[in-house]
């Protein structure tokens, strides 16, 4: 394999086409929870990391991560590690993930801490089982319907 590296100009030409909203995982995540009658808001600026999906009424934050922008499954690609994995970028795309992983630390520290839960998906995962990821985000609304329906008793 060729270790020759790419024009600048053409990594930035297929970077820039990647989109940050409105991805296939997250279409595909967001019809499969419309059949399910849940209904949300998209990209809900009000919060810290304007999430992909919010239920206000739950106060329940719901992430679809790309799984390369994110550091999520490196091992999955014969790769130990994040960080060894990074070994082979340039400076900037290596800053640039290690950058994404630690906003979403801070996000979603953040929201618990104004009382949201948080869930984080994969786009792998919304791929491989969206059903499974509605499931998840199914048992956390009735999670929460319980919790508040127990402070009402009380």
């Amino acid at each position: 394999m060729s270790a020759e590296k790419r024009d600048p100009k053409t990594t930035h030409k297929i970077m820039s086409a990647i989109k940050s909203k409105d991805t296939r995982p997250e279409l595909l995540l967001r019809r499969a929870l419309w059949q399910k009658n849940l209904r949300y808001r998209v990209n809900y600026k009000k919060l810290p990391g304007k999430p992909d999906i919010v239920f206000t009424q739950y106060k329940l934050a719901i992430f679809c991560d790309g799984d390369f922008w994110h550091g999520h499954n490196w091992a999955l690609r014969g790769i130990p590690s994040l960080e060894e994995e990074l070994k082979g970028y340039s400076e900037f795309w290596r800053n640039k993930i290690l950058r994404n992983v630690k906003r979403d630390d801070d996000t979603n520290k953040c929201l618990k801490a104004i009382g949201w839960t948080v869930i984080r998906l994969w786009e792998s995962d919304i791929k491989k089982d969206v059903d499974q990821c509605v499931l998840t985000i199914q048992e956390a609304i009735f999670e929460i319907k319980t919790q508040i329906n127990d402070l009402d008793e009380i």
